[in-house]
């Protein structure tokens, strides 16, 4: 089996959660709101480290949280290997940061945003093993909606849905083409949404999909809050992950 280190961007600042849930959870940064007693970016690692091909987890964090980050990983004590950089300003810059952290033998890189804590451990294994045969894969689920293209608030198209994917994570890539990616975006001044956006950039590169999972959600709102609580009880009664 293919091993994988997997990257969790954490230095957003979570300027989409209102005063309102700042006030009640004492923090604005939905990485760190707290879950059942942990905050969102704990529940995200112990997905990972239950899953069998993942073999270590970096997480990118702004420099004033690297020292309590990293004391309680200490105090979860995982059982596999967790560790702290520190990340940029961008997504971009702290995927980019602990890229450069990670061993010049590793096989496979997967990117996951470290507020998406209901990632189940099968899909984990099946994005990682499309990787290690294809050299990128990402997950993501078809759109329910229908999508128009529009220009000045004009309908121009409606786009079939079976062409479209909404893109999840995890994004998983070989190592030496993720670093092929941020090198010619950071020569190109270019800045993506997403890891797959930088790698499709690439004529060598063609991404594959594996079909994620509308469960599969980013905190991001407040009202994702109460979702997360919905989804984090069932699988403590006994869903499976």
């Amino acid at each position: 089996m293919t091993q994988v280190s997997v990257i969790l961007p954490a230095a957003g600042l979570g300027t989409r959660m209102s005063r309102t849930q700042a006030e009640r959870t004492g923090t604005s940064r939905k990485q760190f709101m707290l879950l059942d007693g942990a905050p969102i970016f704990v529940h995200t690692i112990r997905k990972f480290v239950s899953a069998p091909s993942v073999a270590e987890i970096v997480i990118a964090l702004r420099a004033d949280d690297v020292d309590w980050v990293s004391a309680l990983i200490r105090q979860e004590a995982f059982a596999k290997p967790v560790r702290v950089v520190e990340g940029g300003e961008t997504r971009q810059q702290s995927v980019e940061n602990a890229l450069a952290a990670l061993s010049p033998d590793t096989a496979l890189v997967a990117v996951h945003d470290a507020v998406r804590p209901f990632i189940d451990i099968e899909t984990i294994e099946k994005v990682v093993a499309l990787a290690a045969e294809t050299g990128a894969a990402i997950v993501g689920i078809v759109p329910v909606d229908t999508v128009k293209q529009v220009h000045l608030n004009k309908v121009r198209a409606t786009i079939p849905r079976e062409r479209l994917v909404m893109a999840q994570t995890p994004q998983v890539f070989r190592y030496g083409l993720l670093q092929d990616a941020f090198r010619k975006a950071r020569e190109d001044s270019f800045t993506g949404t997403d890891e797959s956006s930088l790698v499709e950039r690439l004529e060598s590169a063609e991404v594959s999909v594996v079909a994620g999972s509308d469960r599969n959600i980013k905190i991001t709102r407040p009202s994702d809050m109460d979702l997360a609580r919905l989804f984090l009880a069932e699988e403590t009664a006994g869903r499976p992950a």
